[in-house]
């Protein structure tokens, strides 16, 4: 992430410094707020308040009342089919929290807290046009790396 990256406590917008490719990893540490409603992690070919209809590589939409976590893609301004598999519910309301996306060659994986959670096939190519990181939602966080 780059020195212009804007991090202010729910909320974080950064550059992927050269886009993503297999073997980076990105990370991001908090703490759940004590009544969660949501969280969303995105990665995208874009600054997200600049081109609301871009690309996106990976979304994850964590609802917290629901104990469901979504995934998804959008291609040429279409989102495609979500996914919401979950073997169990990662995150707790009021305790701290380490995600980590991980880009290999055909999939991001993810984990909480050292954990596999699930992984998400990629459909956008070239991953090198994945540039912008951004996270909202209830939680303050603490690290984006």
């Amino acid at each position: 992430m780059e020195d212009t990256d804007k991090k202010d406590h729910g909320e974080y917008s950064g550059v992927i410094k050269g886009g993503l490719r297999p073997s980076m990893k990105l990370v991001v540490m908090g703490i759940v707020n004590n009544k969660p409603k949501s969280m969303e992690v995105v990665v995208s070919s874009f600054p997200q308040q600049e081109e609301p209809e871009g690309d996106v590589g990976l979304q994850l939409k964590v609802n917290f009342p629901d104990k469901a976590v979504q995934r998804n893609a959008r291609l040429a301004g279409k989102w495609g089919p979500s996914e919401n598999t979950l073997s169990y519910f990662p995150f707790t309301a009021g305790e701290s929290f380490k995600m980590e996306i991980v880009c290999e060659h055909q999939q991001f994986r993810i984990l909480v807290d050292g954990q596999p959670q699930f992984s998400f096939t990629h459909r956008l190519t070239p991953l090198a046009s994945l540039t912008a990181l951004r996270v909202a939602g209830d939680l303050q966080l603490t690290k984006v790396a």
